[in-house]
């Protein structure tokens, strides 16, 4: 049997050795059109930054360390057809420019992707750069080191932007990132956004959002960006990172599948709408495991799933992918960023009823050195009492919540097992009760409607909306004085019984303290003494990233 892989990143080399392990008589051949095989794409921003110093940590394998194995890959060889007729692939070696046929009973494609570079005049400037594989990494750190570039300007606000914004600034660069939408990450909440970019801010990185580049100007080199403001921002390095692309151009007369934007589509078993050909990694689709639609998510765990998957099913195998929650995490300075399952944007498009909650708590217990808060927003729905989604923004501890979550979303855990669940516990790791434990207690008093949650969002609108209603800060007067929501009266919560006849019972009274949690303790008190309509604001004022809310510092 012959297989022929094309793509020798992620994807491709897990199915070939898959295939390999399965099926030692096989005949494997893996072509790419890169020189450099298998390597951590998620590692090229450290690698830029000096944090990662051998380059060969991320290229590990090589040709050679595939031999032995009787895998014969080879680099620089572009596959540009493939006939699925005739079960034939047509290549080219471009390292001579000839071409040739190669046949296949099985057929894994794992070509990956690209970046997405958009049509803006002046783009092919010296100087601006996209980041997708090593070469461009090897293309960066050489252009950096050649020419000390002072003034970064990053197009797109994502993961990779991010990471880049932390890579160039510590290398001493002034660092400005253009995100086209309203706030940066765009596949995160907005108010979890705004967390990480007032983070940003305090980190001397500068942002524009609801901006775009409109030209790159400069004679031979990139001088400065024109925005869609018609200002115009200094720049002598230029990172474009505004998403990527499959690479799938080759396959558009093949007769296989495609998704509108370019994607390979497979079913759970990896499996092409023609037989015996397989796809696996970033040029694929996937599909989300909560509501089963195909969707794009590009992600290097999930590619290693599809390709051992393909692998397994291309040697008469039966394992089916089971779709993802697009968990994903990363780290910017010290701030991690995680999510997994769905954010509010995603369940108000598959109009899913839905509970949100806000728990920020230290990630082990406040009694051991180091404690750090981190935030959590979780998502529950209404009829199920499943959580469905969480998003977590903190310093230490997030990557072990985000993972718990993740795994109780994947298993259909309800709000109430959250609390239940058996964590470890020991100071130096956790608290008693876990921020996981939080997260279930808070949601599923939501629930009950023993407790009325606001959001940041809901209460300016209820102030645009000339609502009558209070706003009960319960935190020290200090407190109170240094930042609080405007219109908001000061009664901390040790005062609360003696001045609870100062509050009106007529009116709704939002409540809210730094975390929710004296915020949770008022409401307790006024609900048991007949006031009704008391909301709890969700997350306490650490949460609230509105200007228009805060009056302060």
């Amino acid at each position: 049997m012959r297989y022929i892989v094309i793509g020798a990143v992620a994807g491709g080399m897990t199915a070939a050795m898959k295939i390999r392990r399965n099926d030692d008589k096989a005949q494997i051949v893996v072509y790419d059109k890169d020189t450099d095989i298998s390597y951590s794409g998620c590692s090229l921003a450290y690698y830029i930054s000096g944090v990662i110093k051998d380059r060969k940590s991320i290229v590990p394998r090589d040709v050679e360390y595939f031999k032995k194995f009787n895998v014969e890959v080879k680099t620089s060889h572009e596959v540009l057809k493939v006939d699925t007729k005739t079960k034939s692939v047509l290549v080219k070696d471009l390292s001579t420019g000839n071409m040739f046929e190669d046949r296949f009973d099985k057929l894994i494609i794992a070509t990956g992707a690209q970046a997405f570079i958009p049509k803006i005049e002046g783009i092919n400037l010296d100087g601006i750069f996209t980041l997708r594989n090593v070469k461009d990494a090897d293309r960066i750190k050489g252009y950096i080191e050649k020419t000390s570039p002072k003034k970064t300007l990053i197009i797109g606000g994502g993961y990779i932007g991010l990471e880049m914004a932390e890579a160039l600034s510590l290398l001493g660069m002034e660092v400005l990132i253009v995100e086209k939408q309203k706030n940066i990450l765009p596949n995160l909440d907005d108010d979890m956004a705004r967390l990480v970019e007032n983070y940003l801010l305090q980190k001397g990185i500068q942002i524009r959002n609801d901006s775009s580049v409109l030209r790159f100007e400069g004679e031979g080199k990139v001088k400065e960006a024109v925005l869609s403001d018609k200002s115009k921002i200094p720049a002598d390095f230029v990172l474009i990172s505004v998403g990527v692309r499959p690479n799938t151009e080759f396959l558009k007369d093949s007769g296989i599948e495609l998704l509108e934007n370019g994607a390979i589509k497979v079913d759970e078993y990896m499996r092409t709408n023609i037989e015996d050909i397989f796809a696996a990694g970033d040029c694929a689709a996937v599909y989300f495991k909560l509501n089963g639609k195909t969707m794009y998510v590009p992600l290097g765990s999930t590619a290693n799933k599809m390709g051992r998957i393909a692998g397994e099913n291309a040697t008469g195998g039966n394992l089916r992918f089971n779709g993802i929650l697009a968990t994903s995490i990363f780290k910017v300075f010290d701030l991690t960023i995680a999510q997994t399952g769905y954010t509010e944007k995603m369940a108000r498009q598959d109009e899913i009823e839905y509970e949100i909650g806000h728990v920020t708590k230290p990630h082990i217990s406040t009694a051991y050195p180091g404690a750090e808060k981190m935030t959590i927003k979780a998502l529950a729905e209404l009829s199920s009492r499943k959580i469905i989604g969480a998003q977590i923004v903190g310093t230490k501890g997030v990557d072990k919540r985000i993972d718990v979550l993740a795994t109780a979303i994947y298993s259909g855990l309800t709000v109430d097992d959250l609390f239940q669940l058996d964590l470890a516990y020991a100071p130096p790791f956790s608290s008693a009760k876990d921020p996981i434990h939080y997260v279930g207690m808070v949601m599923s008093n939501l629930l009950d409607e023993k407790k009325f949650n606001c959001t940041q969002e809901k209460l300016l609108q209820k102030i645009k909306n000339g609502e009558d209603f209070v706003v009960l800060d319960v935190r020290t007067p200090e407190q109170y004085q240094k930042k609080h929501i405007k219109g908001a009266i000061n009664i901390p919560l040790e005062m609360i019984y003696q001045k609870i006849n100062q509050l009106p019972k007529d009116k709704p009274i939002i409540v809210y303290c730094n975390s929710g949690v004296s915020s949770n303790i008022a409401q307790n008190i006024l609900q048991q003494n007949g006031f009704r309509k008391v909301c709890n604001l969700s997350g306490g004022i650490l949460n609230v990233t509105l200007p228009e809310l805060l009056e302060g510092e």
